[in-house]
């Protein structure tokens, strides 16, 4: 167990800050971060180019380096030894929280494990400004990052994520929302959603409706800016839908799909049959020698 004391007089050697920085209108910035961002030895950056027009417009003249995906695994030590030195460090992303979707988090991972203090300066975020303004429910929610790319694995995604009950946030770029839009549906029916983008720029837009209503807006809009899609949840579990509709979910599947469907959830195969049996009120035993026979 470790326990964090973020403002100890105690703590040795320097302190790894998390300081959000505007998603778009340079007004998102906090006086405290750009206190921090002043104050500390060192500031970590994504993209360096981004981060200096940031660092200019506020007159900052900390001096920066490059952390990012690609650099991270010879970046990320330099940065722990020069923390255990005494440096103090402000970690940035191009845009809004750091350490969400980017490699911030192994850098936080590393400075734990070496018991440096690891501070958030709090601010601007796409994810939660986008569900506040959807007028989808917000007592509960998940954040799913980015979909996967490859058509195989966004569909067991969207399958494992189907019956979720919280309102989901999704990032996606413009030149996919289309399409990951489409999968959705295909996956999930016609739920409410709502697309946010360019969020707090300019052109800031909001677009409420069905999953359908949302998609046709799509195809007469060509798609501009980084996208947020928060999609209404689940109205209960697989159970929970088939007991309404007075059937079994998995009548309509065949022993082998029912099983995959539980792989596709992330049950190892020996667990997938045996859920698989559990629905059918059958043997494990069965549903092995059904697949046998299939093979």
């Amino acid at each position: 167990m470790q326990i964090q004391k973020s403002f100890s007089s105690i703590n040795i050697g320097g302190t790894l800050y998390l300081v959000a920085t505007p998603i778009g209108n340079l007004e998102d910035m906090t006086f405290r971060a750009v206190r921090v961002l002043k104050e500390v030895d060192w500031i970590a950056a994504e993209d360096t180019r981004q981060t200096r027009k940031l660092l200019t417009h506020y007159e900052i003249p900390t001096r920066l380096v490059s952390y990012h995906e690609h650099n991270k695994r010879a970046s990320g030590p330099e940065l722990i030894r020069h923390l255990l030195e005494g440096n103090s460090i402000a970690l940035v992303s191009d845009a809004g929280m750091p350490a969400i979707s980017d490699p911030g988090y192994d850098l936080v991972q590393l400075a734990i494990a070496e018991n440096i203090p690891v501070v958030p300066i709090p601010g601007a975020n796409a994810a939660l400004s986008a569900l506040i303004v959807s007028g989808l429910p917000t007592d509960r929610f998940l954040f799913a990052g980015f979909l996967p790319r490859e058509k195989k694995e966004l569909r067991a995604e969207l399958e494992r994520l189907q019956y979720t009950e919280a309102t989901l946030l999704f990032y996606e770029s413009p030149h996919r929302v289309t399409k990951t839009l489409e999968a959705m549906l295909e996956s999930w029916g016609d739920r409410p959603v709502a697309l946010v983008r360019e969020i707090s720029k300019r052109y800031e837009e909001v677009v409420r409706g069905t999953g359908s209503a949302c998609l046709q807006h799509l195809r007469e809009h060509e798609p501009v800016g980084e996208y947020v899609i928060a999609v209404g949840g689940s109205a209960g579990t697989e159970a929970e839908l088939a007991e309404r509709a007075g059937t079994s979910w998995w009548q309509a599947l065949s022993v082998e799909e029912h099983v995959r469907h539980y792989i596709g959830q992330g049950a190892e195969r020996k667990e997938a049959m045996k859920r698989a049996a559990a629905d059918r009120g059958v043997s494990k035993r069965d549903i092995y020698n059904e697949l046998l026979e299939r093979d």
